[in-house]
């Protein structure tokens, strides 16, 4: 998938759960997964860290980029997609206490993430 295609989708999901407030638990983390993988994914595409035909689905599960260059050439994206998987897992398959502090942190790094991707370069 393309950067633009990527950053399409992720806008339009953001679009899509804009009535949502941080009581929305599970909804705030999704969004902040699926938009949030979609803005990693442009940012390692322009980043030239993989082409567009290879697309990460998930941080954590890195097999079609070398997690270990991922973490060189871009550290600060990788933390907020595995915070975000993170809290996934405890506050929407579980269910952790803390849940609207862990949505609003799961948006910050979306934000985090978006603004990432929309500054990110090739490598000089």
């Amino acid at each position: 998938m393309t950067p633009e295609m990527h950053q399409a989708k992720a806008e339009r999901i953001e679009n899509s759960f804009k009535k949502c407030t941080t009581a929305d638990v599970e909804a705030c983390i999704e969004v902040a997964m699926l938009a949030g993988t979609h803005w990693f994914n442009f940012a390692l595409h322009k980043m030239g860290v993989s082409p567009p035909q290879k697309d990460a689905l998930h941080a954590q599960y890195m097999l079609d980029v070398d997690r270990y260059r991922l973490n060189v050439v871009a550290p600060d994206l990788l933390a907020a997609m595995d915070e975000v998987e993170g809290l996934r897992a405890l506050h929407v398959r579980g269910n952790a206490p803390g849940g609207g502090t862990a949505a609003k942190r799961a948006l910050d790094l979306l934000a985090q993430l978006r603004q990432t991707a929309k500054t990110a370069r090739p490598p000089a």
